[in-house]
């Protein structure tokens, strides 16, 4: 295998793909990249055996052939090259010689038939949805995700395809976030894949906020994305999400209404004296303001008054205030809305129009 690159059109897929490949792993192979050289095409491929990442690359000329190398090195390698460098590969029997200009470097390989890839999924559904949408709905909810709970499926986020609409919906246990937007295509029947923290973590990488389509394959174990230039295919996680729907408020009852920037300041004002541990705050609902309080073990305190609208009685409940900040920072809306009915029930969070993101925090004892 020999072929000649420039270094920005062999450094773009380096990139793409870096994110999978572990510092440490199991598997000495699992830290090099798959590099198959054909008579038109450069494919670069990477893999945790949870993620696997693919780019083709237009590459006229050369000779064909396929080996891995260590991705990390090779990364560091083209990436400190000058901008302008043409570099050449060639494989001379266990080595890859990389060259460019003055600059020569040896790099040890690993056998190409002993790189694990996955298989083409087989797709139960195929759909497809511009980046940027995918991208929103990623953004809006994969922040609720559960991080290494012993409920395994809830440490990854769930795709739910519906006819007409798709959901992204991610929960801890103690809050949750839902995002939702319509899909041109027309799903036959409901069906929902729970998709690993690190497989959305790389979605998240690689999405843009443009309109270009991405295609996905939603099969029995993996889930299979495709954008231009780039496959990335994940395992799913097995098990069975919580009805969701059942713990969502109504849109009923009390509410307030508060200006989302100045209710977001004056938490994290309050959560300054809060306890480290818990996080804890009160929020006092009154007719024509919000009171926020927190202490913490030390005897400090802290007060903040919002301004707010509040339709019936007053009444206090206390919330974490991460768990709150996190879904006010995922609203777009300058104003939202605080659906709640009584200290012992979750809270609904709100843009003031918009309903396609919507957030549930449960309540704390304090």
């Amino acid at each position: 295998m020999e072929f000649q690159i420039e270094r920005a059109t062999l450094l773009r897929p380096l990139q793409a793909i870096i994110g999978v490949v572990e510092r440490r792993q199991t598997l000495p192979i699992l830290a090099n990249v798959l590099i198959e050289k054909t008579d038109d095409r450069l494919c670069l491929t990477a893999t945790d055996l949870e993620v696997e990442l693919k780019t083709d690359t237009p590459l006229e000329g050369g000779q064909p052939g396929q080996v891995t190398v260590p991705a990390r090195k090779l990364m560091d390698i083209v990436r400190n090259l000058p901008d302008d460098a043409v570099v050449n590969l060639r494989q001379e029997q266990e080595r890859i010689v990389v060259k460019a200009g003055p600059s020569r470097f040896s790099l040890a390989t690993l056998p190409a038939e002993d790189f694990p890839t996955a298989d083409d999924v087989e797709p139960a559904q195929r759909f497809s949805l511009p980046q940027s949408q995918l991208k929103w709905l990623i953004e809006k909810s994969h922040f609720a995700m559960a991080l290494q709970d012993v409920r395994y499926y809830l440490n990854g986020l769930l795709l739910e395809l519906e006819p007409r609409q798709l959901r992204a919906v991610a929960t801890d246990g103690h809050r949750l976030a839902l995002a939702a937007v319509p899909s041109t295509e027309d799903a036959v029947e409901t069906t929902q894949v729970i998709v690993p923290r690190k497989g959305i973590q790389e979605m998240l990488r690689l999405l843009d906020d443009d309109e270009e389509p991405v295609e996905l394959d939603l099969g029995p174990g993996h889930i299979q994305v495709t954008l231009s230039g780039i496959r990335f295919t994940s395992k799913l996680i097995d098990g069975r999400f919580p009805d969701y729907q059942r713990v969502i408020p109504a849109e009923e009852g009390s509410f307030a209404v508060v200006d989302r920037e100045t209710l977001r300041k004056a938490l994290v004002r309050a959560s300054i004296l809060s306890n480290e541990k818990y996080r804890g705050v009160r929020f006092g609902f009154e007719a024509d303001q919000l009171r926020i309080q927190s202490n913490n073990p030390e005897q400090e305190e802290a007060e903040e008054q919002v301004p707010a609208s509040f339709n019936g009685e007053a009444m206090e409940i206390g919330f974490n205030a991460s768990y709150m900040l996190d879904a006010l920072a995922a609203i777009d809306e300058n104003t939202v809305q605080l659906y709640v009915r009584d200290a012992n029930s979750s809270a609904l969070i709100l843009g003031e129009t918009l309903r396609d993101a919507r957030y549930v925090v449960m309540p704390m004892r304090l």
